[in-house]
This record gives structure tokens, sequence and C-alpha cells, in this order.
């Protein structure tokens, strides 16, 4: 039985720079996608020369922020890589906090972290990546939604890994770009807020925060290789949110599972 896989969003605060070749020399993970990945190259290349008013959109930023994204987009073939775990800066990856992980984990991290990218399709941790800018969610003229192109292909990529236990910790955007039906046995995680309204207490979905707390659970895995959300009982989230597993739905392959903290 293969340890359990982790599926993980990008970020979208990204670093710049780096030091490590160009990503076609680079070694990857999963090389098979390298066929599409120049595809989606291609279309968002030439999206770039769009009017600035539609780059903004299709970027899904401000008109400044769209600039810079821009030059690096352009640059993207030839520009110096990073490891994807470097490259992301988002809460997510703050509160992962890899740096801080023993040895032994973080090679763990290593192996069973899959991260999905509008542009990559998926990478792992120490794959070396350059800056860019693209949504799972975007609209490439010529290509259409990342989410829809990648789907096949990171289905087929991802297949011997999933057949295990997989954490499908991906927002809904990114979660249209594979087939969970691969999967072994699929663990979706929902945090809750309990809170009173009206006078009555009820159960409230957490997004802002979502991310953040994600993070932090993803480091409890791979601290103690989980592959059962049961294990997460006594589990003391940093935010205060525990597993309750009267929550807990199964749907075939699917279980949700359900991390829940007093408002």
């Amino acid at each position: 039985m293969p340890a359990p896989l982790i599926l993980l969003p990008p970020s979208e605060g990204k670093a710049d720079g780096g030091d490590g070749p160009g990503w076609v020399d680079a070694d990857q993970s999963f090389p098979d996608l390298a066929d599409q990945r120049r595809e989606v190259i291609r279309a968002l290349v030439e999206a770039m020369g769009l009017p600035a008013e539609a780059r903004s959109k299709l970027l899904g930023v401000g008109a400044a922020r769209a600039e810079e994204a821009t030059v690096a987009n352009m640059a993207v073939d030839s520009a110096p890589t990073r490891p994807a775990i470097e490259r992301y800066t988002g809460v997510l990856y703050d509160a992962l906090d890899y740096p801080s992980l023993p040895p032994k984990v973080r090679r763990g991290v290593d192996r069973q972290v899959v991260i999905f990218s509008g542009l990559w399709g998926a990478v792992r941790p120490t794959d070396p990546i350059p800056d860019y800018k693209l949504k799972m969610g975007a609209m490439l003229p010529g290509l259409g939604r990342p989410a829809r192109f990648w789907k096949p292909a990171l289905s087929a990529a991802l297949a011997d890994a999933a057949s295990g236990t997989v954490w499908d910790l991906l927002p809904n955007e990114h979660s249209a770009a594979w087939d969970p039906t691969i999967a072994g046995r699929r663990i979706r995680v929902r945090f809750l807020d309990d809170v009173e309204k009206d006078g009555e207490r009820t159960l409230v979905t957490v997004s802002h925060w979502n991310k953040l707390l994600k993070g932090a659970l993803v480091r409890h895995i791979a601290e103690h290789v989980l592959d059962d959300p049961g294990a997460l009982v006594g589990f003391d989230h940093p935010e205060g949110y525990v597993y309750d597993p009267r929550l807990t739905r199964v749907d075939g392959s699917t279980t949700e599972i359900s991390l829940v903290t007093r408002r």
C-alpha cells in the first residue's frame, strides 16, 4: 500500500527569482506532462499579448499586478527556477512551515505532497519551477480552463500514487482537475465554526482562513503519516479546531470529515 497522498493547491503568493535551471532542463516528478505544459505555456504567452484590461481579467488581478505577472509569464520558459515548496509563499505554506520540519518528515512531504497548478498540472515540493501567474479556473483563449484541460492527464499521472489513501485538500477549482474516483480512499476536510446565531448554536463553514487551517493539518498528517482520519482524535490544532467524528460523512470511497471550534 503506497503512503497516503496529500493534494494541495498552489498559492497566489510566490517568491520571485531563483538560481535553478530552466524548467525544461530541470528534473521533474511528472515528465509525462511535459507536452501538455508546453501547450499551456504557448497559450499563456499568446494571451499575454491581449489588451491590458483583458489580461487583468484573465489573471484575476489589478492592473499593476497584471503587468508584473505578464513579465513573469512571458519569461517562463527561460526564467530561473526554485523548488515549488520555496516558490509558493501563501498562508497554507507558511502554516506548513516546511523548513522547520525534521529531515525525515521533509522527505516524506517531498514524496507524499502533490501541488496542483494551472500551468504545470501537478508538481511535487522539490520540483523546480519559475515564477508565473495562471489560475486553474482561468479561461485561456484557444485552450479553455486549465482544470478541464488537465483532468485526463492528471488523472492518468496520479493513478498509481492515488491507489491508497488520498487527502484531497484542494478547493473546488483545483479538485475539478482530476478524477477522484481513481483514489482508493479519498478524504475531504471541512473546518467549521460553532457559533451562536439568533440564540441558537450553528455550524458555519470557514472560508477566509481555510488555507491557513489546512497548512497546520498538512503538517500533522505528514509528521504522523496518517492514512485514517480516526487518528486525528486528540490532534491539537494550533487554532483550536477539534476533529468531531460525529460529523463524518461517507459516500462511496469519499469520506468527508469535520474539524470544529467553538466561537
